[in-house]
């Protein structure tokens, strides 16, 4: 790349403050269900040692899957400005919403 090539590139606008904060809060949601993911998956291969019941086939599904798709959508909100990244923190918010419903909020 030429150095005329170089001075024509532009740098990302910094975020705001709000938005700084909305990515830090809703990465700190998806951090959260991913934890909440391999806690329930170790708490599943405890329990099959054990030979004691643990948790159902459906929340050792839809707990990774919430937490991948969390996971990705958090990475759309790092990447990306404006309003596509606040309805990927949406889609964050929504993941972790849905997982407690399903599975810890009866």
């Amino acid at each position: 790349m030429t150095e005329a090539e170089t001075d024509k590139l532009e740098l990302p606008a910094e975020p705001s403050r709000g938005g700084r904060l909305w990515r830090g809060f809703t990465g700190s949601l998806a951090a959260g269900l991913t934890l909440l993911a391999v806690v329930v998956l170790g708490a599943a291969l405890v329990c099959a040692f054990r030979q004691v019941p643990g948790p159902g086939l459906a929340s050792l599904i839809g707990h990774p899957i919430a937490a991948v798709l969390a996971l990705g959508a958090q990475r759309v909100a790092d990447t990306k400005r404006g309003k596509v990244a606040a309805a990927a923190g949406v889609v964050v918010c929504v993941a972790v919403v849905v997982a407690l419903w399903l599975f810890w909020w009866d």
